[in-house]
């Protein structure tokens, strides 16, 4: 390919969804054409800011915090500093480096891989649409211990890993920050088989589990949403876990999410299809005292209108008569 060739794709046919493709063109031409691919990822990560930042949070939170309660280091602003250097000599130092260097190969050759798990669980692309979508429904937050993005990095994780069958759908997706992420890797002893296999449970005799195709007019992987066979307004929709389960409360945390980013999807499509409503009911009947009459779990989308009833207020309230008012 000619300087011309190459000089016009640069200038006018590279379409970048990210910084990958000149990265990769500079460093093999840095390097007289050819180079290994460990060397192109290595200069990716050189321009990565959300992997330097990653590590930044690690510097202040874990291992600068450990040195410094040793009282062998020091922090002044964004500067560390090494207790008493100067009055290291030079052998000194060597020695001290190569002690560093043996410790870092034991403790590799000791636990291999396993130090890179909680990085390597998303293993495979998310693309950056995606990730900022999982982590704007986390409000940048991590969904176990709630602590936020700019105290503590934020991975993508995947509730079921992808070595137990679990897929990039986003309702299979959460944000951890990196300690709990770690944390659920180590420890998580969870048949993810059995969690599974058990998304595919259907009753025969259930309604909801035998609804005709013609009924559901929207799905994603764990949940459909259909119209309420006895509308209370116009447009009610139910949203119902393929999963036959009885309870809300016995949902896992994909089907949460996916049940989440299904009334948000039909809550948009209702209000472009019909400008008169200002308002939502969100509502799930559990147990049989709480009026459910169909048991698999279903959550009802109910659109309201300004005067669709005379006194709107108390919402919600009202399944308890005279409860509303207060």
């Amino acid at each position: 390919m000619t300087y011309e060739q190459l000089a016009n794709f640069i200038e006018n046919k590279m379409r970048m969804s990210h910084i990958y493709q000149p990265v990769m063109l500079m460093t093999l031409l840095k390097n007289y054409g050819k180079c290994h691919e460990i060397e192109i990822a290595k200069a990716i990560l050189e321009h990565d800011q959300s992997q330097v930042e990653y590590y930044q949070k690690i510097t202040n939170n874990m291992v600068g915090r450990v040195l410094r309660n040793h009282q062998i280091v020091e922090k002044t602003g964004k500067d560390y500093s090494l207790v008493d250097y100067e009055i290291l000599t030079p052998n000194q130092l060597d020695k001290l480096i190569l002690l560093c260097r043996q410790k870092l190969h034991e403790y590799i050759e000791k636990r291999g891989r396993e130090i890179w798990e909680h990085r390597r669980g998303a293993e495979g692309y998310i693309s950056g649409t995606i990730r900022y979508e999982i982590l704007k429904r986390a409000k940048y937050h991590c969904e176990l211990c709630g602590i936020a993005a700019d105290e503590k990095a934020l991975d993508i994780d995947h509730i079921i890993p992808r070595n137990k069958g679990g897929t990039d759908d986003e309702s299979n997706l959460q944000a951890l920050c990196y300690s709990c992420n770690a944390m659920k890797r180590d420890r998580d002893d969870t048949d993810f088989h059995a969690v599974r296999e058990s998304f595919k449970h259907r009753d025969e005799n259930c309604l909801f589990c035998n609804i005709k195709k013609e009924r559901v007019i929207a799905e994603n992987e764990l949940v459909y949403a259909m119209y309420d066979g006895y509308a209370v307004t116009p447009l009610h929709i139910l949203i119902v876990p393929k999963r036959h389960v009885t309870s809300y409360f016995e949902l896992g945390q994909s089907e949460i999410n996916a049940c989440n980013k299904m009334l948000g999807e039909i809550k948009q499509k209702i209000e472009a299809d019909d400008k008169s409503v200002t308002g939502f009911n969100i509502g799930i009947n559990n147990g049989e005292s709480a009026g459910q009459t169909i048991f698999h779990c279903h959550i009802h989308l109910i659109p309201r209108r300004d005067g669709d009833v005379e006194n709107p207020r108390g919402g919600v309230r009202n399944t308890i008569p005279g409860k509303g008012d207060y």
